[in-house]
């Protein structure tokens, strides 16, 4: 990865942190204490924004000096999903809303020609029919979207689960990837946060417009790893959906579990609850930091199990 671009990041996203904060709060858009919060102090939901903001204003200035240090074409579906998300933030919006504009979202993904066309003979199952893959493709990244979006509910959790992924993806890979710039711009944007997220007073959550924004990026990537252009170092040489899988295994079982338990409760799967993993982990590890750790150590652990069994 260029260092010198994950620094550049670094110094663009505290600074867009710090000034988005400050209009948060002059705006008084503070993000609610509830039954369901996992602070007790001062909080904006301005994380996503400043994400969004970095990775633009780096881009815009590529884009001027002439060189595409990854496609710009992606940020369209990005912002669709930011713009949606920071209303959310600050407005509020129904579910419903949110889920149809991720669906608008994944088809343009579709149609910057990242799509689902091939299982790999997964179950038996090669080559997807046009409408098929199009409709599996949505599927996926409307579950992955909202994947990212259900486990931003501690300190530090979602940042860490995309950045841990980040890093296997392009650590896996035979050569650099299409996205290695993007990947640099975004784990140096994200890494700022940790302080405000962590900190004590007057802390920066990432909103819906940080989740809905890296969960985007996480299926963008979950679809490159399906395509032919991907190829997984042979040393580690997995099926490409188990590789998906062992890498996203906490999202993964995550969503199912609380989808599966609020439609037995006859509760929409998108009401929010305290029912996560994580949550019930808080309670018995008591701190946001420790949580994040055995969970990322859990989740370096199945991967290497999966990778010794099945390599």
């Amino acid at each position: 990865m260029d260092l010198l671009l994950i620094f550049a990041s670094f110094i663009i996203s505290c600074s867009t942190i710090i000034l988005s904060q400050k209009y948060f709060l002059h705006n008084n858009y503070i993000d609610t204490i509830n039954i369901r919060s996992s602070h007790s102090s001062v909080a904006t939901r301005n994380g996503g924004i400043s994400l969004f903001l970095t990775l633009f204003l780096i881009s815009v200035y590529f884009y001027l000096t002439g060189y595409e240090i990854y496609e710009f074409s992606l940020l369209i579906p990005l912002s669709v999903l930011v713009v949606i998300g920071l209303y959310d933030d600050i407005n509020g919006v129904d579910f419903k809303l949110k889920f149809i504009f991720q669906i608008i979202t994944a088809k343009i993904i579709i149609d910057n020609g990242l799509i689902i066309d091939n299982l790999h003979g997964f179950f038996g199952i090669y080559e997807l029919g046009r409408i098929t893959a199009q409709l599996f493709t949505i599927f996926i990244i409307v579950a992955i979207i909202n994947s990212i979006n259900f486990i931003d509910g501690i300190d530090g959790l979602a940042s860490t689960i995309v950045i841990l992924f980040i890093l296997g993806f392009e650590f896996f890979s035979i050569s650099l990837t299409s996205y290695t710039n993007l990947s640099s711009i975004l784990i140096g944007s994200l890494i700022p946060l940790y302080y405000f997220n962590f900190r004590k007073k007057n802390k920066v959550f990432l909103g819906d417009s940080g989740s809905l924004f890296l969960g985007g990026i996480i299926g963008i990537y979950v679809i490159s790893i399906l395509t032919n252009d991907y190829i997984i170092k042979p040393e580690y040489d997995l099926h490409k959906i188990l590789f998906v899988i062992s890498i996203l295994f906490y999202p993964i079982v995550d969503i199912i579990r609380i989808v599966f338990l609020r439609i037995i409760n006859g509760k929409s799967p998108f009401e929010a609850d305290k029912n996560h993993i994580h949550h019930t982990l808080l309670k018995r590890l008591k701190k946001h930091i420790y949580v994040v750790l055995f969970i990322v150590f859990s989740t370096i652990l199945i991967l290497i199990i999966t990778q010794f069994l099945f390599s």
